[in-house]
């Protein structure tokens, strides 16, 4: 798809590239621009969707289109930062959705992004409030942010995960990432440990046993 669009251009080249542009100023999104992202998304959620063989999973257009301007704000924010303080709640906003696995699953196609975008906010001002804002959405949508160090205490993981399929990927993303952080939570440890079996030291040598209080 070609467009003259930053925003839509940014999405494409992130997702296919890996790589991020720095426009010279934010411009505003467009209705239009929006719809093109929802399908753009709604195609790309499908191709995820066939590697994890679920029949139950539909993209929710909004879930994505809010991470994608959410990800695309917070890149341009990091150079273009003049007359921006006020409006950060509007440029990052919070999902106003329902989170489920849906709207989890489909944010995640820019969410994931987002803690690398971080890390370079970071090393630039460790005390931008920009970050505070992005690690609360982050802690919200835990899935994309496997590997980021988030506070992950209060999270009750046998409801989160209690849906088979974003379980599988939720395991197969901490293993990917060699996220210790939540290998070593008990629930999690068991988890992974159980779909091991045999072969754990294949697939993960070095992670500990939690030991369960069972």
């Amino acid at each position: 798809m070609e467009n003259k669009s930053p925003f839509l251009d940014t999405l494409f080249l992130l997702r296919k590239e890996e790589c991020i542009t720095i426009f010279s100023d934010i411009k505003v999104i467009s209705n239009k621009e929006e719809m093109d992202a929802a399908d753009y998304f709604e195609g790309e959620f499908e191709k995820e969707r066939l590697e994890f063989l679920s029949d139950q999973m539909v993209c929710n257009r909004e879930a994505a289109v809010w991470a994608a301007k959410v990800l695309y704000h917070s890149a341009q924010l990091h150079l273009i930062r003049e007359n921006t303080a006020k409006d950060l709640g509007t440029l990052i906003p919070q999902f106003k959705g329902v989170r489920d696995v849906t709207s989890i699953v489909s944010a995640d196609l820019s969410l994931r992004f987002l803690p690398q975008v971080i890390e370079v906010l970071q090393a630039a001002d460790s005390e931008d409030p920009l970050v505070k804002m992005l690690e609360q959405i982050l802690q919200q949508f835990h899935y994309s942010g496997v590997g980021y160090t988030l506070e992950l205490g209060n999270i009750n993981w046998e409801e989160e995960l209690k849906d088979k399929t974003y379980r599988k990927l939720y395991l197969e993303r901490i293993v990917e990432k060699k996220a210790y952080q939540w290998a070593e939570i008990p629930y999690l440890n068991q988890l992974l440990i159980a779909e091991f079996g045999m072969y754990k030291d294949l697939f993960w040598r070095e992670l500990k046993i939690v030991d369960h209080g069972n």
